[in-house]
């Protein structure tokens, strides 16, 4: 098999299992904050009063990560930038808003709010690390999707992939092209809110494992406040989207 048959083999393989890279860094990150917990020596800001500055940069580095989603995913029209894991899907070809900066503005989205977990664990390698396999894994994702999207779009694909890069953004002020569709809070509640909920509760989980291995109480209210708050927007959308069409709106 050519090296791009295989490529694209394993592109497709890995866009179906997509959602199991998340849960293994997580599972790692976990084990390496807890080491840090239990060795503060190893991490240099540990149990200093930067410390709490640190978190929220880590905090903000995933709420870019998300912001990037919303930015995208509400801009865009049905059948385009979702979340299927059968198969690739797309209706139409996204050119214009975040489209007109960067190929693949979601998984650049992804990767900040998973560098802001990996971040938090204190753990400056597995950052490295986390790094360049996400970097390997969606290298091949994106190889898959390009071949896709080649395919059904023909010249007009290659056309608008040649101007762009694929994960770095250019911000060239004379290359943005305004969105073709108005901004969509319905879609972005209906496919955002577990990303949101999924913020809050990591840093939440991560800061009750600090406190009990400390053998303290001092909980951030803030983060739990908004744990608490987000986990209730997750149910309710939920409930909305399952049972109700009041997040449906007309092509999109």
């Amino acid at each position: 098999m050519a090296l791009q048959e295989e490529l694209e083999l394993q592109g497709n393989w890995l866009f179906k299992r997509r959602g199991t890279l998340p849960l293994i860094i997580l599972a790692i990150g976990t084990l390496l904050f807890v080491r840090t917990e239990l060795h503060p020596d190893t991490f240099f800001l540990e149990d200093t009063v930067y410390e709490v500055y640190y978190e929220r940069l880590c905090l903000a580095v995933c709420l870019l990560g998300l912001f990037i989603r919303v930015y995208t995913v509400g801009f865009t029209p049905a059948n385009t930038s979702g979340r299927n894991t059968d198969g690739q899907l797309a209706d139409s070809l996204n050119t214009t808003g975040i489209y007109s900066m960067v190929r693949h503005p979601l998984y650049l989205g992804n990767f900040f709010m998973w560098l802001g977990v990996a971040m938090l664990t204190g753990n400056g390698w597995f950052v490295i690390i986390f790094c360049l396999l996400y970097w390997v894994y969606y290298e091949r994702i994106m190889f898959a999707e390009e071949q896709f999207l080649r395919r059904k779009f023909g010249s007009a694909y290659t056309e608008w992939a040649e101007k762009l890069p694929a994960f770095i953004p250019s911000f060239k002020a004379h290359q943005f092209v305004p969105p073709k569709y108005k901004f969509s809070w319905k879609k972005v509640l209906k496919n955002e809110k577990n990303g949101l909920f999924a913020v809050f509760l990591v840093f939440a989980a991560f800061n009750i494992i600090e406190e009990l291995i400390d053998g303290k109480r001092e909980y951030d209210y803030f983060i739990m406040g908004l744990c608490v708050a987000t986990g209730l927007l997750y149910v309710v959308l939920k409930y909305l989207k399952t049972y109700t069409k009041v997040l449906n709106e007309a092509g999109r």
